[in-house]
């Protein structure tokens, strides 16, 4: 059977959802799609995204792929989306859906991923952030935090800032190509690029850099944690809302990067 292959760049709030995956107990965002596609095309099961995340951690850059048989194909291609849109939730929605080369795979082609993390740093909280940021009201050194978010980059093993789980990973050795913070007001943004994350790596990553602009974590033990390898001698794990997968980056010459936005300066 002939089959057509769509990439698809998708923004989710995920207030509502037990993160992207296809859960056995709550709703996953990726059961949303699939249910609006098997509306369109009955015999579209499953489609396949580049990235987890967590319960409560959003997205404006996940990339999945979909192969819908050419026989059910019955619309333009350009009209895919908006298709879709009209089947999901108003949190969820497909920003485009291009054909891909059929040897494109969303997670097995990416490259590199980048997550944001934001953090309302005021007495008070921002109320239109409430579900999308972080409220620290403690003031912080950006100073330090920024030193020691420099320590992040380079290829490293992760197991100390990453969650527990329920299965072993064959490696925890993880390369970041920037580990930064940006601040505009009283709003700070973490910019978090790297190969690949464990399993919460990078809300165990940001509460240890809040920790050390609260004073808590003193920036020379930074880099002793992080060779520690020990989850109990890092810092907190930052709450899931303040998180979006921001972009997931792929090989140029392959046509296949997401598109959405420009990588920042």
């Amino acid at each position: 059977m002939e089959k057509l292959k769509f990439k698809l760049l998708i923004a989710y709030e995920g207030t509502a959802y037990q993160g992207w995956q296809v859960q056995k107990i709550g709703t996953g965002v990726q059961e949303k799609i699939e249910e609006a596609f098997g509306r369109i095309f009955p015999s579209v099961r499953r489609i396949h995204g580049s990235s987890r995340t967590d319960t409560g951690v959003h997205a404006l850059g996940m990339v999945a792929h979909v192969e819908i048989p050419k026989s059910e194909f019955k619309m333009p291609a350009a009209r895919l989306a908006l298709a879709l849109n009209a089947l999901l939730p108003d949190d969820i929605r497909v920003l485009s859906a291009v054909r891909t080369p059929p040897d494109f795979h969303a997670r097995f082609d990416a490259t590199s991923k980048q997550y944001r993390y934001f953090v309302w740093n005021h007495h008070a909280m921002n109320p239109l952030l409430i579900k999308r940021a972080w409220h620290f009201p403690v003031k912080l050194d950006l100073a330090n935090m920024r030193a020691a978010a420099k320590i992040f980059i380079g290829r490293h093993d992760f197991r100390c800032f990453a969650g527990t789980r329920s299965y072993e990973m064959e490696s925890n050795v993880r390369t970041l190509t920037r580990c930064d913070i940006k601040k505009s007001g009283q709003q700070l943004t973490f910019i978090i690029e790297g190969d690949g994350f464990l399993y919460k790596m990078c809300r165990g990553i940001v509460g240890t850099l809040v920790q050390v602009g609260q004073g808590k974590i003193p920036l020379e033990r930074v880099a002793e944690i992080l060779a520690s390898r020990d989850r109990r001698v890092a810092g907190m794990t930052a709450p899931a809302h303040g998180l979006v997968l921001w972009e997931v980056y792929y090989d140029k010459s392959r046509k296949t990067t997401s598109g959405s936005r420009k990588r920042s300066p």
